[in-house]
């Protein structure tokens, strides 16, 4: 049950009440934003709430029990705060989301009234519009394993158990050129081998795309120099001099483990699992019957 400050809730006893709603906006990166309906500037709790941004809220989904509740908010692009290639690049994506109901002739009277994150945002050329959902929508994400050959665990993660800070693994790297948003050459001291990266990451240290991440579709040495292709290109070009971390990548499959990593004992995968083939097979006398794997 929610417990409303005395002081807010004589407020809203009163026969006319000045409040409205403002947003607390936490990023993946740690970048904290603050958003407001009112059409003046709130200052909370040290957290300065924007009213130049048009921030307004839709209506409101909600339901008893477990069901998810969704709601939307609409705002439009500042060149301050709010970034059309933000919203492209991802930085938004899963953010926190706290909402507030403030009293605007007095900010210290609010209460917290739901926390969500951000789901599917759409855009215009002047405008956006992000749905919020409530933290009971993960509750409707797929569980469970999947059981195939290849591993099913994220490279570094618990279950995969290696540790990436090992030598070897990842590797600081200073932009040289861009010849297009999906291609980089790197100057690396150290050096590494062609298709090494494949599958890896490339994260971002300073610059315009501090924070940001991109898949690394393959790698190769050109001209004393690395160069990366992307699966997919940038929203904004990294300038020269910008600093990257590139992360070793993994094909998920025994083979790769084993002999890359050393890491064949915590595989999560099965790749000893037959293929849809096998139902068709049958017992022959030529076959070695002696209970050891049938796919190596």
């Amino acid at each position: 049950m929610r417990t409303i400050p005395p002081a807010l809730k004589e407020h809203l006893n009163g026969d006319a009440t000045t409040v409205c709603h403002a947003w607390r906006v936490v990023r993946r990166d740690g970048t904290v934003l603050g958003f407001t309906e009112h059409d003046h500037d709130l200052t909370i709790d040290g957290t300065t709430y924007l009213a130049a941004t048009g921030f307004s809220a839709t209506a409101t989904e909600e339901a008893a029990g477990m069901p998810a509740a969704t709601s939307q908010v609409a705002g439009g692009f500042s060149s301050d705060v709010i970034t059309e290639e933000d919203l492209e690049a991802g930085r938004y994506d899963g953010a926190r989301v706290e909402v507030l109901l403030v009293n605007w002739a007095k900010p210290e009277q609010h209460i917290l009234l739901k926390v969500q994150e951000i789901g599917d945002v759409t855009r215009d050329a002047t405008s956006f519009q992000a749905e919020l959902r409530s933290f009971a929508s993960r509750l409707a994400e797929p569980q469970g394993r999947i059981y195939g050959r290849r591993c099913d665990a994220t490279l570094g993660d618990q279950r995969c158990g290696l540790k990436l800070n090992d030598p070897g693994y990842r590797f600081e790297a200073t932009v040289v050129s861009i010849p297009d948003s999906g291609r980089l050459f790197l100057s690396c001291p150290e050096e590494i081998a062609d298709g090494l990266l494949r599958l890896g990451l490339l994260t971002f240290v300073d610059g315009a795309n501090a924070g940001l991440r991109a898949d690394i579709e393959t790698n190769a040495a050109k001209g004393g120099l690395v160069e990366i292709v992307l699966w997919l290109p940038l929203h904004r070009p990294p300038a020269a001099g910008d600093r990257v971390l590139l992360t070793v990548g993994c094909d998920k499959s025994f083979s790769t483990c084993r002999g890359r990593f050393s890491n064949h004992l915590n595989f999560r995968g099965f790749p000893h699992m037959p293929g849809a083939d096998f139902a068709y097979t049958y017992a022959d006398g030529e076959s070695v019957h002696d209970g050891s794997a049938l796919f190596k």
